[in-house]
């Protein structure tokens, strides 16, 4: 697989239920070297690990997360989303995520809030065992996340970028060497982007050229994933980090 790491996406997804403890310790017993997940701030200050901006998705039951304690947003069932025996999973804190991570692996962190979780989040990581290159944090947001970096400058730090995810790729004005510099001036340290048509070699190339790490998401099919490998990618998210990587050997 040369040198490209399989990232589990918001843990064994396609198997768990995602963003949760089963999730996320799956992957580890899987053999996974790296997971991600998304983070968000509860309305007393605490980091809670869960994707989307209210629980209604997960667990049934609509709670929006900014808004609502941590203490009732574990009362809620995160498993209730995916089929089978899940009832007792509940949606994890930040630091108990943190607990789960072997000493070989590394942890990705989407940060879905805005500035104002970075105190937490430089408290929380701070609190950790885990070196710095264990932890690595990416968001959509680039002022987030260059604030990020300023707050916490020992931690790699990559950019997500859309791309082609919304629109035709023949539709998308995309000019790499402005975002290569944005980055460069942000103090960033790569790029994680979607996997479709604007994801080529020369794209891949043109960006570790540069200096930077490029990591992509989301991709579930082996004969793909062994393409973008092969052009030279640093990460590979995927929904099925333990079977992508039996297809791989």
């Amino acid at each position: 697989m040369n040198n490209s790491i399989i990232i589990a996406h918001r843990g064994e997804s396609f198997d768990a239920p995602e963003n949760t403890l089963a999730a996320i310790n799956l992957a580890w017993e899987r053999g996974a070297k790296a997971v991600e997940i998304d983070i968000r701030l509860t309305a007393d200050n605490e980091i809670v690990v869960i994707h989307d901006e209210d629980t209604s998705r997960i667990s049934g039951e609509k709670k929006i997360i900014d808004s609502t304690s941590l203490k009732e947003l574990k009362l809620l069932n995160a498993g209730f989303h995916k089929e089978g025996n899940w009832d007792t999973e509940q949606i994890p804190t930040l630091s108990e995520v943190l607990e789960t991570v072997p000493s070989d692996g590394k942890l990705i962190i989407e940060i879905k809030s805005d500035n104002s979780i970075l105190p937490k989040l430089k408290h929380d990581l701070s609190k950790s065992k885990l070196n710095y290159n264990q932890i690595e944090i990416i968001a959509f947001n680039e002022t987030t996340l260059a604030k990020a970096k300023q707050l916490m400058p020992e931690y790699r730090m990559l950019w997500l970028k859309n791309l082609d995810y919304m629109l035709p790729s023949w539709l998308v004005i995309n000019n790499n060497k402005q975002i290569i510099k944005k980055i460069k001036e942000l103090n960033l340290d790569g790029i994680n982007v979607w996997a479709g048509k604007l994801l080529t070699q020369s794209f891949i190339k043109e960006f570790k050229d540069a200096g930077l790490f490029v990591y992509t998401w989301t991709v579930d099919n082996p004969d793909k994933a062994k393409i973008i490998i092969n052009d030279g990618i640093d990460g590979l998210t995927t929904n099925r980090a333990g079977w992508m990587m039996e297809q791989l050997k």
